[in-house]
């Protein structure tokens, strides 16, 4: 096993845990995005208010299991995202490292930057399919339906009926929104979480552990946030819509601005800071500890392999 799959399974099982806790916040967050989408503020409904009315209100109409909406795709999605994220962000910078600086160790802000969107590049292309799907179902309401309506049964039958009436292009709808978003989050998400983790041991003196881990989580998330919501809420829209209501990225943005003012672009963000900091927190930090594990159980592997070959 080398050390890239390694980080790669690390990475995705992180995910998964942190994405069980927060998956609610996201349900929230897509149907605020979605909610009076290209309809003027005197028009637009206000089903969902805020992070926690949001919740409460999904809640108390399709019970608990509403809110977990696309929790299967959302699993899914997190591995493929994820373990490429975390998987291939080392190897990537420290072959671009090696190439400029010829030292390994060298930390540069652009070529982290650089790696970080990368990867993430790379993993929001492979899982699109699973996000779309995912987004679908989240938005899915019997109750309080905003935006298009897709009554998918599960995932698998979201993307049978995709590929049925889209063909296989259908699967891959929106994928360059979701690539821009995660490029720009990835691009600072790593980068900013070793930064913070670096200065809080030069400047607090904290030692490695869970708190080291808990505020350097807690900077990257807020930071990730604030860069990757305008696009998150595009990619939302391209995901959901019904034919073609947007030619592309560039089109939705200016039809969402024109109709629904500058501001729309940032529906959703409070559910949206909501999910992605404990996400963040979680991600990282439950990577700390697999990524430790993953090496152990490597390093007892290739020992037992070197100890069968002599």
């Amino acid at each position: 096993m080398s050390t890239t799959l390694g980080a790669f399974i690390a990475g995705g099982i992180a995910a998964c845990g942190a994405v069980t806790a927060t998956h609610p916040f996201e349900t929230v967050k897509i149907r605020m995005q979605l909610q009076g989408e290209l309809q003027d503020k005197a028009h637009q409904p206000k089903m969902y208010r805020g992070p926690i009315h949001g919740v409460g209100v999904i809640v108390k109409n399709e019970g608990v299991r509403g809110i977990y909406r696309g929790i299967g795709a959302a699993y899914v999605y997190q591995m493929i995202l994820n373990g490429c994220r975390l998987g291939f962000y080392e190897p990537i910078r420290g072959r671009i490292t090696h190439f400029i600086f010829n030292d390994i160790k060298t930390q540069s802000l652009g070529v982290n930057i650089f790696s970080g969107a990368t990867s993430g590049i790379l993993g929001a292309a492979a899982g699109s399919p699973f996000f779309l799907v995912k987004t679908r179902l989240q938005s899915f309401s019997p109750f309080a339906p905003v935006g298009t309506q897709h009554a998918y049964r599960n995932a698998a039958d979201g993307m049978r009926q995709i590929y049925i009436s889209e063909g296989f292009r259908g699967l891959y709808r929106g994928v360059g929104a979701a690539m821009v978003r995660t490029g720009f989050g990835s691009s600072v998400q790593l980068p900013t979480y070793f930064f913070a983790k670096r200065r809080l041991v030069k400047h607090l003196g904290l030692e490695e552990g869970p708190a080291l881990h808990l505020a350097s989580s807690a900077a990257s998330g807020f930071v990730v946030c604030c860069v990757m919501h305008p696009p998150d809420t595009i990619m939302s829209r391209m995901y959901n819509q019904n034919g073609d209501l947007y030619k592309g990225v560039l089109d939705c943005l200016l039809k969402t601005v024109k109709t629904e003012g500058v501001l729309a672009i940032y529906k959703g963000f409070l559910p949206h800071l909501a999910r992605i900091l404990p996400h963040t927190i979680l991600t990282l930090s439950l990577a700390e500890q697999t990524n430790k594990l993953m090496k152990k159980l490597e390093n007892k592997i290739l020992q037992t392999n070197t100890e069968d070959e002599i």
